[in-house]
Protein backbone atom coordinates (compact mmCIF):
# COMPACT_ATOMS: atom_id res chain seq x y z
CA UNK A 1 0.00 0.00 0.00
CA UNK A 2 0.73 3.15 -1.18
CA UNK A 3 0.36 6.60 1.55
CA UNK A 4 0.68 9.41 -1.53
CA UNK A 5 -2.73 11.12 -2.30
CA UNK A 6 -3.92 11.85 -5.81
CA UNK A 7 -4.65 15.07 -6.59
CA UNK A 8 -8.17 14.23 -6.65
CA UNK A 9 -7.94 13.62 -2.86
CA UNK A 10 -5.08 16.66 -2.09
CA UNK A 11 -7.84 19.14 -3.43
CA UNK A 12 -11.09 17.34 -1.68
CA UNK A 13 -12.37 15.46 -3.82
CA UNK A 14 -15.50 15.50 -6.19
CA UNK A 15 -16.53 19.06 -4.17
CA UNK A 16 -14.12 20.75 -4.23
CA UNK A 17 -13.45 19.77 -8.10
CA UNK A 18 -17.46 20.41 -8.72
CA UNK A 19 -16.35 24.28 -6.88
CA UNK A 20 -12.97 24.84 -9.37
CA UNK A 21 -15.22 24.02 -12.45
CA UNK A 22 -17.92 25.90 -11.26
CA UNK A 23 -16.21 28.66 -10.39
CA UNK A 24 -14.29 28.72 -13.65
CA UNK A 25 -17.03 28.82 -15.74
CA UNK A 26 -18.72 31.56 -13.31
CA UNK A 27 -15.76 34.07 -14.73
CA UNK A 28 -15.31 33.05 -18.14
CA UNK A 29 -19.34 34.47 -18.36
CA UNK A 30 -18.72 37.00 -16.17
CA UNK A 31 -15.34 38.60 -17.28
CA UNK A 32 -15.26 40.79 -20.11
CA UNK A 33 -11.03 40.05 -20.56
CA UNK A 34 -12.34 36.37 -21.53
CA UNK A 35 -15.25 37.49 -23.77
CA UNK A 36 -13.32 34.97 -26.76
CA UNK A 37 -13.00 31.97 -24.68
CA UNK A 38 -16.50 32.11 -23.52
CA UNK A 39 -17.54 32.83 -27.79
CA UNK A 40 -16.01 28.67 -27.96
CA UNK A 41 -18.46 27.25 -25.85
CA UNK A 42 -21.72 26.70 -26.08
CA UNK A 43 -24.19 29.68 -24.59
CA UNK A 44 -25.87 26.94 -21.93
CA UNK A 45 -22.48 25.60 -19.95
CA UNK A 46 -24.59 22.90 -18.11
CA UNK A 47 -23.00 20.23 -20.16
CA UNK A 48 -19.38 21.83 -20.41
CA UNK A 49 -19.52 21.99 -16.96
CA UNK A 50 -20.31 18.48 -16.25
CA UNK A 51 -18.13 17.28 -18.83
CA UNK A 52 -14.83 19.31 -17.44
CA UNK A 53 -15.90 17.66 -13.37
CA UNK A 54 -16.29 14.38 -15.20
CA UNK A 55 -12.75 15.07 -16.72
CA UNK A 56 -10.96 16.44 -13.95
CA UNK A 57 -12.35 13.93 -11.19
CA UNK A 58 -9.84 11.09 -13.46
CA UNK A 59 -7.17 13.54 -14.57
CA UNK A 60 -6.64 14.56 -10.56
CA UNK A 61 -6.40 10.59 -10.19
CA UNK A 62 -10.11 10.37 -8.71
CA UNK A 63 -12.35 7.74 -10.20
CA UNK A 64 -12.56 7.39 -13.96
CA UNK A 65 -16.26 8.88 -14.81
CA UNK A 66 -15.62 10.97 -18.03
CA UNK A 67 -14.77 7.42 -20.06
CA UNK A 68 -17.78 5.23 -19.45
CA UNK A 69 -20.18 7.97 -20.48
CA UNK A 70 -18.39 10.03 -23.11
CA UNK A 71 -15.15 7.84 -24.48
CA UNK A 72 -11.65 8.56 -24.10
CA UNK A 73 -11.38 12.32 -24.00
CA UNK A 74 -9.05 12.48 -26.91
CA UNK A 75 -8.79 16.43 -25.79
CA UNK A 76 -6.45 17.21 -28.44
CA UNK A 77 -8.90 15.82 -31.50
CA UNK A 78 -12.23 16.81 -29.44
CA UNK A 79 -10.20 20.58 -29.53
CA UNK A 80 -9.08 20.74 -33.48
CA UNK A 81 -12.53 22.74 -34.40
CA UNK A 82 -11.70 25.84 -32.38
CA UNK A 83 -8.82 28.16 -32.95
CA UNK A 84 -6.22 27.67 -29.65
CA UNK A 85 -3.64 29.56 -29.77
CA UNK A 86 -1.26 31.66 -27.46
CA UNK A 87 -4.34 33.96 -26.99
CA UNK A 88 -6.77 31.44 -25.94
CA UNK A 89 -4.50 29.56 -24.18
CA UNK A 90 -3.77 32.46 -22.21
CA UNK A 91 -7.00 32.92 -21.35
CA UNK A 92 -7.83 29.68 -20.21
CA UNK A 93 -5.21 29.66 -18.14
CA UNK A 94 -5.76 32.99 -16.55
CA UNK A 95 -9.73 31.77 -16.08
CA UNK A 96 -8.46 28.61 -14.24
CA UNK A 97 -5.54 30.21 -12.30
CA UNK A 98 -7.99 32.68 -11.11
CA UNK A 99 -10.61 29.86 -10.03
CA UNK A 100 -7.51 28.29 -8.09
CA UNK A 101 -7.07 31.10 -6.40
CA UNK A 102 -10.90 32.05 -5.70
CA UNK A 103 -11.46 28.21 -4.36
CA UNK A 104 -8.75 28.56 -1.63
CA UNK A 105 -6.20 26.01 -3.75
CA UNK A 106 -2.71 27.48 -3.26
CA UNK A 107 0.76 26.86 -1.89
CA UNK A 108 2.40 23.85 -3.52
CA UNK A 109 -0.99 21.88 -4.66
CA UNK A 110 -1.89 25.44 -7.08
CA UNK A 111 2.13 25.36 -7.74
CA UNK A 112 1.46 21.64 -9.08
CA UNK A 113 -2.13 22.74 -10.62
CA UNK A 114 -0.75 25.57 -12.55
CA UNK A 115 1.87 23.65 -14.15
CA UNK A 116 0.09 20.60 -15.14
CA UNK A 117 -3.02 22.91 -16.47
CA UNK A 118 0.15 24.77 -18.50
CA UNK A 119 1.21 22.08 -20.02
CA UNK A 120 -2.32 20.56 -21.11
CA UNK A 121 -3.38 23.94 -22.06
CA UNK A 122 -0.27 24.55 -24.23
CA UNK A 123 -0.24 20.74 -25.76
CA UNK A 124 -4.04 21.97 -26.71
CA UNK A 125 -2.88 24.72 -29.04
CA UNK A 126 -3.31 24.49 -32.63
CA UNK A 127 -2.49 27.93 -34.10
CA UNK A 128 1.50 29.17 -34.00
CA UNK A 129 0.24 32.44 -31.88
Amino acid sequence: MTDQKTLFDTIGGANKVDELVDRFYDLMALEEALADLRAMHPSDLSSSREKLKLFLTGWMGGPDIYSPKYGHPMLRARHLPFKIGIKERNQWLACMYQALEDCNIEGALADRLHESFFNTADWMRNQPN
